[in-house]
Formats: C-alpha cells, sequence, structure tokens
C-alpha cells in the first residue's frame, strides 16, 4: 500500500511550507525516520522524516514550490511487490488568480473550485465594505508583521493580488504593493531590503554568480528591519572569567563522563544573564506602541552558527530562570545540536525574551550584534584570552572578556 508523506505543520502558525531539496529519488528505497527532504518555512528549515520504510515512488511536489500544510507531496510503496514501476509526476500547479488591470474593479470572492479561486480585488486606495473586514485569505505571521508595522489594515490588505499558491498575498506581492502605494513605504519602517548596488564593469575574470537561500535572505531582511526599527547603542564593558576558566579546565573531562555533555563557557553565561535580567527586568521585555511590556518568564535565545557557514539560527531556552545549571547547560547541547541537523521546529525559535550572541568564536574581542526584534536588547560575548592586568597595584595574568 502506498503511504502518503503530507507538508507537516510545524508550529501553531505555520499554513504552508517550501520545499528546498530532496534527498531522494523515485525509485530510492527509504527507512523509516530517515530524512527524505528538507523544507523551509517562515520560521526555520528543518529535516523531514519518512513516515515509513519502503521505496519513494512518486513524487508531487518539486524544490522550489510552496504547498499548504496537510497537503499531499509524495507517495512510498510499503509493498516492496508493487513498487516495481516507479512513476515521477510532475506537480499539478494551482491556477493563480489572474492580475487586474489597474482599471478593474472589485470582484466577489467566488466559489472554491477545484484548482481554481476567484479573490476579490480593489482599486488600491478603495475601502472595503464592512462585510470584507474578515479576512478571506490566509495570511502568514511575516506578512502580517510587515503590513501591522506599515500600517496597512486588513481591508486594505484583502484588496492585494496575490501571486502565491491559491492567490495568497507573499511578502514579494506586499512589498511591490508597497512601492505604488500612495504615499510609497514608510523609510522608517520599511521592509528590509538590500539596497540596489551600483552597476561596475565587470572584471576580466569569471565572475560566479550564487544566488542567497531563503535563511540568508531572511536573515540579512530581519536585520536590517531591526536596524531601522530601534536605536542599537553599545556598551562594553570588561568581565574577568579566571575562576571560570580555572573551574571548567579543571572540571570538563569529569562533567562530560558524568553527565554525557560537554562543559563549555556558554552555560555561565547564560546563568549569568537570568540573574542579571531579574535584576533589571526591563532588559527582559518589548515594546508596543507607546507601552513597556515586561516579560515574568525568562527565554533566552542563543544564536547557532551552522555548518559550513549556511547561516545562523536563533533557538531558545524556555524558562531559563527555572533550570539549575546543569539544565542550562543540556539545553544548551541539546538546541546546539538540533539546529546543526536541521531538526528544531518553528516553536523552538519563537518567543525569546532575550538573546546572547558569541562572535568570540571566530577569535573576536568585541562584537556589536544587531538587537533580535522584538526584545529591546542583545549580549555579545567576545573572546576569552589570557593577558596582564592590574590587580592590588600588582600585574597579573587573568583570562579576560
Amino acid at each position: 500500500m502506498k503511504e502518503e508523506v503530507v507538508m507537516p505543520q510545524l508550529g501553531e502558525s505555520v499554513a504552508e511550507g517550501t520545499v528546498v531539496k530532496w534527498m531522494k529519488k523515485p525509485g530510492d528505497k527509504v527507512d523509516r525516520d530517515e530524512s527524505i527532504l528538507e523544507i523551509t518555512t517562515d520560521k526555520v528549515d528543518s529535516e523531514i522524516p519518512s513516515p515509513a520504510a519502503g521505496i519513494l515512488v512518486e513524487i508531487l511536489t518539486q524544490a522550489g514550490e510552496t504547498v499548504e500544510v496537510g497537503k499531499a507531496i509524495a507517495f512510498i510503496e510499503t509493498d516492496a511487490k508493487a513498487a516495481v514501476t516507479v512513476k515521477k509526476t510532475a506537480p499539478k500547479a494551482d491556477i493563480a488568480p489572474a492580475r487586474p488591470s489597474p482599471g478593474d474593479s472589485s470582484v466577489h470572492d467566488g466559489s472554491d473550485r477545484p484548482g481554481t479561486k476567484i479573490v476579490e480585488y480593489r482599486r488600491p486606495g478603495t475601502q472595503a465594505s464592512p462585510a470584507a473586514v474578515a479576512p478571506r485569505r490566509f495570511y502568514s505571521p511575516l506578512v502580517r508583521s510587515i503590513a501591522k508595522t506599515e500600517g496597512i489594515p486588513l481591508a486594505e490588505l484583502e484588496s492585494i493580488p496575490g501571486t502565491g499558491n491559491r492567490g495568497r498575498v507573499n511578502k514579494k506581492d506586499l512589498l511591490e504593493y508597497m512601492e505604488s502605494r500612495p504615499g510609497g513605504v514608510r523609510a522608517a519602517a520599511s521592509p528590509a531590503r538590500l539596497a540596489p548596488v551600483p552597476s561596475y564593469p565587470r572584471p576580466t575574470e569569471a565572475v560566479q554568480a550564487i544566488p542567497m537561500d531563503h535563511m540568508r535572505k531572511a536573515i540579512a531582511e530581519h536585520m536590517i528591519r531591526s536596524a531601522q526599527t530601534s536605536a542599537h547603542v553599545t556598551s562594553i564593558s570588561e568581565a574577568d572569567v579566571t575562576e571560570i576558566a580555572r573551574f571548567r579546565e579543571a572540571n570538563k573531562k569529569a562533567f562530560l563522563n558524568q553527565e554525557g555533555v560537554p562543559l563549555t563557557y556558554t552555560p555561565f553565561f547564560v546563568h549569568a544573564v537570568v540573574k542579571a535580567l531579574k535584576e533589571f527586568p526591563f532588559l527582559n521585555s518589548s515594546i508596543e506602541g507607546d507601552k513597556i511590556l515586561l516579560k515574568r518568564a525568562i527565554h533566552i535565545g542563543l544564536a547557532v552558527s551552522l555548518e559550513n557557514g549556511k547561516g545562523l539560527i536563533v533557538p531558545v531556552i524556555r524558562d531559563a530562570d527555572e533550570k539549575n545549571f546543569l539544565g542550562l547547560a543540556r539545553s544548551v547541547v541539546d538546541l546546539s545540536n538540533r539546529a546543526r541537523t536541521k531538526k528544531l521546529k518553528p516553536d523552538d525559535v519563537q518567543g525569546g525574551t532575550f538573546t546572547i550572541t558569541n562572535p568570540g568564536i571566530y577569535g573576536g574581542l568585541i562584537g556589536t550584534p544587531i538587537i533580535n526584534q522584538p526584545q529591546v536588547a542583545i549580549l555579545g560575548t567576545g573572546a576569552i584570552v589570557k593577558r596582564p592586568v592590574v590587580i592590588n597595584d600588582a600585574i597579573a595574568i587573568r583570562s579576560m572578556c
């Protein structure tokens, strides 16, 4: 019998996913829980395991295509005898609604016939009727966030033609609309886009053009938007971590043997940050309009660099204030490993109240990180180096950070 592979629900707010690549091709044997494809969402990239053992006989959704959660994307034949003929089926693309001409008026949302969807379009700038205020289309959290930042009401959002799956409005549609919108894009809070690069004559040697992947583009956009959202002021302090360095060096082998996880500097820093946030709660907050939202829970985000320089992701240690040192150490290792093996779920990277990043792993003494919105602060830890310092009018060699 054929086992259906569906687009998984990776988090409560995720309604669709995009196939990045297939690790198997039709005709390949797969084992249960073996990774067979990689998908990406607005929140996270993840490798998806096979729901059954058998032969991958049919792929319905190719790399680069976006489909709804729960929709079939492939079939696995669990009966080896039945998997004699392997058939590779091209995906059936949904018929996207045609874009209206600039003079077109509103068209009411029609019945949802198989393969088609008629979506109401209105001339930009016109007001929707009261009955049209309730959303008839799904909007991703990213689209809703941009619309909220730019002051675009739901009625206006409903009027934007969508080129996504079943006529959905994606980020590209929204950005293009805002450029032609009366008044244009608000410069101070515009969605992040890299400034156009001036055109220069190409050098004589060959140039390799490497398209940015989904994660790199998302990081660039998120960081630029953060810089445009809040003022960034950097304060640099120096910490003497000699005692921590000595403790770690003396106990790291025993700690690994006894607890099964390495003893790194990170849980020491997380523990210190938790204590600091309890003493200075305004750093564990966010700003909404003219209100400061103090967070009672302390959820610490850890910036994790992925292997081979493929990006950066920030998984979250939830309720860090309720964990002892061993619990923090285990959480650090677990999140880092799952981040690098693409086993994180969108919920693992949401809800952080404060972030720690470590540019020191690259040898940098000081880094000036960008705030992870909607948080109000971030800690960057530099490299730990031994150097001479003055203590009680005497020179001593200390481990400084």
